[in-house]
């Protein structure tokens, strides 16, 4: 059941909306071909140039992600240095992303936004959480690391990724649509329409892509792919023209809802090496079905050139249950569970096999009101923000038994009840408030900036007893606790063409309520670097210096924790990470009848726990250990060529290996996933200005290779997919 207070912020924003007439993170119109975001939900914008940010940060541009048309977050971003992914489906359906080595695990150590509201369903009480935006509808994405995400939170010692949705176009009516087709029953149809008026304007934008999976399930055969849909639609009034204050006001509904065949159980390396794209028949009931259901309204008004307030009231309602295999004759697939599936597909005759099957089902709650006030001076640019948020992740699950025989088909023997295996609330509410200045010297620039958490956790169990939650819980959890995080950037301009920076800022991640200590995660944070820009050549190079005090890991069963202990975090204590981001691109002969642009990103990370400690969910750690999931080198490539209406790009990017537990020298052949270099193509065709025809092979080379070991067996990498597909624009 919802927590009252997390149920009444709904009316209370709505009241604070009306009475403030305003919104946050809404952005200036700029006039354009196509509108440009409103300034308060980008990161960047003409006030907050790219080429001048006193960290790191990236933009990828409607125009680039036309380049491969991926659906896939993670092949979206692999081109940004310091960005980490690790792979799990095939799809990007479950991404994990982390910036600076602060681990991958459901992305749950970034600030992932969408239109410049935190994204993930429960950020405080539950961040690592299966729901991320549909990111093959969106514009563009931004990626900021460093000291300069003090505007961001609540995490900021990695960086934060804003994904900016289709915005309203600035003709009376424009719009597209784009189709294609695949190997492995892979389909995508995406379409948008809309147009400005004089005051009001609209768009709708909706996005369909599915595909049968890659993968075979022993024996039973069915289907291992997704189905999802997602619909967005956005109303805008703007103020008239003689109107005393220039304002405008937005509204966004979101629906977005997913099907996907998706399992934990991976496979022997006897299994994987003799058929990687095989499944277990003891995976055959293993699907995920959610629904998310989002309410965003934007108001910014200029009381005068040099300050304007914006408010954003946001509402997020997510619901999934993924029912997964979770024992295989009474053993965990974290133990014994894989090796018995295994041993029964060789022979199904050797006798009945017992499967439990886990409905892992959650329920979300994410809402709040923000607001900033930029006030731009002569040599200041100041930003005063405020966020005031309420969460909630509800688990009430149950497991189901069955019965497989020689058939290999699973029959239902004994139906579970619900709230029977996990039968708890976990809820947050935060007050976060940050100042920011940008003091201007002429070529010299200085950003100071400080951030305020003030967090309230709360765990209310009734345990597996008490399914019906009659009376009150058995255990109540309370926590609460609060955080300054200081940042401190400087850049100098040496030339027009050279820009050099450095930077320092407190970290922070705000401690979940299954944490014992009721710690939260913090660091101290250092990058120094330069930004080279001339003509066609764009180029950055930064290193950085993590000096965690106290990291943390959430035990989730991705992170192959046990069952009694998922939803827990641990502290680890003290980590340094170092690195090394390198980026450059450049267009041979541009202007010329063909050009050749090329690009290249290098990441170096090197990491080490400074204290020995044993945990679910790290293991037996030793001090000097390097951290897990966390690959060395990284390397991006893409080089293509253009003409005046066809185009060719390779794009290739190599990961070192990787070891999936905490160790140093040499990894063990279980716990190593392998180096690899996976290339992808993208050709294109432009029939005319408004009609293109394309073609994608994702692992071009169908390289086979390991994605992840989730539980100690190995998941297979998707193989070459090739897609055709055709799009008009009007």
């Amino acid at each position: 059941m919802p927590h009252p207070k997390v149920l009444s912020l709904s009316l209370v924003s709505t009241a604070l909306l009306t009475a403030l007439s305003s919104s946050s993170f809404a952005q200036e119109v700029q006039n354009s071909e196509q509108a440009g975001p409103m300034e308060q939900i980008s990161i960047f914008g003409k006030r907050n140039p790219l080429n001048t940010v006193p960290g790191s940060g990236h933009q990828i541009t409607e125009t680039q992600l036309e380049t491969f048309k991926y659906t896939d977050i993670m092949r979206t971003l692999s081109s940004v240095p310091g960005v980490y992914i690790q792979e799990e489906d095939g799809y990007g359906l479950r991404p994990n992303i982390g910036m600076r080595g602060t681990g991958q695990n459901r992305s749950e150590k970034v600030t992932i936004m969408e239109d410049g509201v935190i994204a993930a369903p429960a950020p405080y009480a539950s961040s690592a959480a299966y729901y991320f935006p549909t990111s093959g509808r969106m514009e563009s994405v931004e990626i900021l690391k460093g000291s300069s995400t003090v505007k961001y939170g609540p995490r900021t010692t990695g960086g934060v990724i804003n994904m900016l949705s289709r915005q309203i176009p600035e003709e009376e009516l424009a719009g597209k649509v784009d189709i294609a087709a695949g190997q492995d029953g892979f389909g995508k149809l995406h379409g948008y329409a809309g147009g400005q008026g004089e005051r009001v304007g609209a768009v709708v934008d909706l996005y369909r892509y599915q595909a049968d999976g890659f993968k075979d399930i022993n024996g039973v055969g069915g289907d291992t792919g997704f189905k999802k849909n997602d619909a967005m639609a956005k109303f805008s009034v703007r103020s008239a023209k003689d109107a005393k204050f220039e304002q405008v006001l937005e509204f966004k509904l979101k629906y977005s809802d997913e099907t996907s065949n998706e399992t934990y159980m991976g496979l022997t390396d006897e299994d994987f090496a003799a058929n990687p794209y095989s499944r277990y028949s003891a995976s055959q009931k293993d699907v995920m079905n959610t629904e998310h259901k989002q309410l965003q309204i934007n108001h910014i008004i200029d009381f005068s050139d040099n300050i304007t307030l914006g408010t954003t009231v946001y509402h997020n309602d997510f619901k999934r249950n993924w029912y997964k295999t979770s024992k295989v004759n009474g053993e965990k697939i974290s133990g014994g569970g894989i090796q018995i599936a295994s041993d029964f597909d060789r022979d199904p005759t050797s006798g009945d096999l017992e499967v439990d099957v886990k409905a892992n089902n959650r329920a979300y709650l994410s809402q709040g009101i923000q607001t900033e006030l930029n006030w731009y001076l002569d040599s200041h640019e100041i930003a005063f923000g405020a966020r005031y948020h309420e969460d909630e992740m509800d688990r009430f699950q149950w497991v189901d038994t069955y019965t497989m025989g020689s058939d290999q088909v699973m029959l239902m023997t004994e139906a579970g009840t619900p709230g029977t295996d996990s039968n708890r609330i976990d809820s947050a509410e935060a007050l976060a408030l940050y100042v920011q200045d940008k003091i201007n010297f002429g070529d010299f620039n200085i950003t100071a900036g400080v951030r305020y958490e003030d967090v309230t956790t709360n765990r209310r169990d009734w345990g597996k007893e008490n399914p019906g939650r009659n009376g009150e819980p058995g255990k109540v959890k309370d926590n609460s606790f609060s955080a300054f995080m200081p940042s401190l950037s400087a850049t100098y301009q040496v030339n027009d063409s050279l820009l050099v920076l450095a930077g320092v800022q407190k970290g922070f991640s705000p401690a979940s309520p299954g944490n014992s200590q009721g710690e939260e995660e913090e660091s101290w944070n250092y990058e120094a670097g330069a930004r080279y820009n001339s003509g066609e050549l764009t180029s950055e190079a930064i290193f950085f210096y993590s000096d965690y005090s106290n990291m943390h890991g959430d035990c989730t069963e991705f992170a192959g924790c046990n069952d009694e202990n998922i939803g827990d975090q641990y502290n680890a204590g003290e980590v340094d990470i170092t690195g090394l981001e390198l980026s450059l691109a450049y267009n041979f002969n541009s202007g010329g009848q063909v050009n050749f642009p090329v690009k290249l990103a290098y990441t170096y990370t090197s990491s080490e726990f400074g204290n020995s400690f044993e945990s679910d969910f790290w293991g037996d750690v030793e001090k000097g250990y390097a951290l897990p999931y966390l690959a060395e080198n990284i390397l991006f490539a893409s080089a293509g060529i253009a003409g005046d209406n066809w185009e060719l790009t390779l794009a290739a990017r190599y990961t070192d290996d990787i070891r999936t537990e905490a160790g140093e020298g040499s990894i063990p052949s279980d716990e190593l996933i392998e180096a690899k270099t996976i290339v992808d193509l993208s050709g294109r065709y432009f029939i005319s200005e408004a009609q293109e025809l394309y073609l994608t092979a994702e692992n071009l080379f169908d390289e086979k290779y390991v994605a992840t070991k989730i539980h100690g067996s190995s998941s297979a990498g998707k193989p070459m997919t090739v897609t055709v597909g055709y799009s008009y624009k009007f």
